[in-house]
């Protein structure tokens, strides 16, 4: 009996390969970097941030969502810490906030404080018991309320009471805009026949859309969000609170999506007639037949990378994985037969990278280190010998597979090992570590953004179809990759896209 070759194919990553010029009449400032996340949502911007817990909370995903991409929520929180944050993205911007957070007038002045922190808003509409508009209290109203008051100043007698300048269900933008220029207004609500609260309509809003053209928003305007589950346990709890919530993508993410649980809840989820409006990836594979069986499952879009990421050691540990690019490749065979977009996650170094990621046959790529060092990152900035570095960690590592006090680990059933009975008998398939502190979201995109707009400009490709179809590879030597890079000088600045 003739056996298996065990050495079927070369496994190629990013280091091994580059993309070779071409004649081109694009410059880089007319190329479109448009390009599809799942099915149905396209984004502006091909990036995602990580579903980790040093890298995609609410603030990273409201900002990802904002520059044309899409955060991914991590998941190692409760069902409603994760819920909750779903919630204030959606509320971060939208073209009217259907569902306002509220205070009555028996609230205290310190509750209401408390509240517009929490969702970094500036004031609240009043309602009664009947939910009935009797006033709205804001930042002005509660300037002079000393902070030792705050606790017993009920907002009745601080709020600006009705009648207020309101409009009715149904208002054009255009008419609001009007309302909030003549009124010199900043939140406009919006009441039905019976002076109820039906929604809220903020200038601030108007300046977002304008400040961020290429933002990631669902059909009534709001922010898109992510947010990652599981298989195991609570994962369809998770779900439907996700769904509650406003969600507009879950991510079914694991060490290994060619496993019969993940198969099994995306199948649940697609035939799911509440989950119509979410789209459903599915997570992680590295194979062809890995990314079939998602497909074949009804993912609506794949996500690939087993053990590339910088923190990650699964391949050492279990000594299984694929090197990035031609994992990538493997799964595009079996997903572009069926139309199914391909996420390449883990592995990416530079903006050249993500060019790579797409020729190879991806369509988005998700990001970790080269966002944890974000000022919207989880975290607290830590100096060593007086330079700015944020933690980042691994969600297979020590730190995010333990128990912490009474806090459980939401982590462990991505690794498959929720049946492990203490945590020192966890098997870790990551590292903490540091990354260099990298200031806002918004630079670090426009570079990663900018470098994928240089390459198809030297490929000649005006759009992302364009890159993945005129894109050709040639593989390079240890020699060449030295080449590649800045070589035989002292270097005195870094660029700005560019950290050795």
């Amino acid at each position: 009996m003739d056996q298996a070759d065990p050495f079927g194919f070369v496994g190629l990553t990013y280091d091994d390969v580059m993309l070779l010029p071409g004649h081109t009449d694009v410059i880089p400032s007319e190329a479109d970097t448009t390009s599809r996340l799942t099915k149905r949502i396209q984004v502006a911007t091909p990036l995602l941030s990580a579903a980790m817990d040093t890298v995609t909370e609410s603030r990273m995903a409201v900002a990802m969502a904002r520059q044309g991409g899409l955060g991914v929520l991590h998941r190692n929180l409760s069902i409603i810490d994760q819920a909750e944050q779903v919630d204030r993205v959606k509320r971060s911007e939208s073209g009217m906030v259907t569902d306002p957070v509220t205070t009555t007038p028996d609230a205290t002045v310190a509750e209401v404080d408390a509240l517009c922190g929490l969702y970094r808003v500036s004031g609240l509409p009043v309602v009664d018991g009947q939910g009935v508009l009797v006033g709205i209290v804001t930042n002005r109203d509660m300037r002079f309320v000393s902070p030792f008051e705050k606790s017993t100043t009920l907002v009745r007698d601080v709020m600006t009471k009705m009648p207020l300048i309101t409009a009715r269900v149904g208002v054009d933008p255009d008419d609001a805009i009007a309302i909030f220029a003549q009124h010199k207004i900043e939140k406009l609500p919006i009441v039905d026949d019976a002076g109820r609260l039906s929604g809220l309509i903020t200038v601030k809003d108007f300046d977002k859309s304008e400040k961020y053209p290429n933002a990631t928003k669902d059909a009534a305007g709001r922010l898109r969000v992510g947010a990652a589950i599981g298989f195991f346990g609570d994962a369809w709890q998770r779900a439907t609170n996700l769904l509650d919530a406003g969600v507009d993508v879950i991510v079914v993410d694991t060490a290994n999506g060619d496993s019969a649980g993940v198969l099994d809840i995306i199948r649940r989820l697609k035939s799911d007639s509440a989950f119509a409006d979410v789209d459903v990836i599915g997570g992680n594979v590295a194979t062809r037949s890995g990314a079939q069986a998602l497909v074949d499952a009804g993912a609506d879009a794949i996500k690939v990378g087993v053990g590339p990421g910088s923190i990650c050691t699964t391949r050492v540990v279990a000594g299984v994985g694929v090197p990035q690019v031609t994992a990538v490749y493997e799964a595009s065979l079996a997903a572009r037969e069926s139309g199914v977009p391909v996420i390449a996650d883990g592995g990416l170094q530079y903006s050249g990278d993500i060019a790579k990621a797409l020729v190879a046959g991806a369509d988005t790529v998700m990001l970790g280190s080269l966002l944890a060092g974000c000022d919207e990152s989880p975290g607290d900035l830590v100096f060593v010998n007086g330079k700015q570095f944020k933690n980042y960690r691994g969600m297979g590592s020590l730190g995010a597979l333990q128990t912490r006090g009474e806090k459980t680990s939401y982590s462990k059933d991505r690794y498959f090992q929720s049946d492990v009975p203490s945590d020192d008998k966890l098997i870790a398939e990551g590292i903490e570590g540091q990354v260099p502190y990298r200031g806002p979201l918004a630079n670090v995109a426009y570079q990663l953004a900018g470098g994928l707009r240089q390459s198809m400009f030297y490929t000649g490709a005006r759009t992302i179809p364009e890159l993945k179809e005129k894109g050709r590879f040639v593989r390079i030597t240890a020699a060449g990759l030295k080449e590649s890079h800045p070589h035989d000088v002292q270097m005195v600045v870094e660029a700005p896209n560019y950290r050795r």
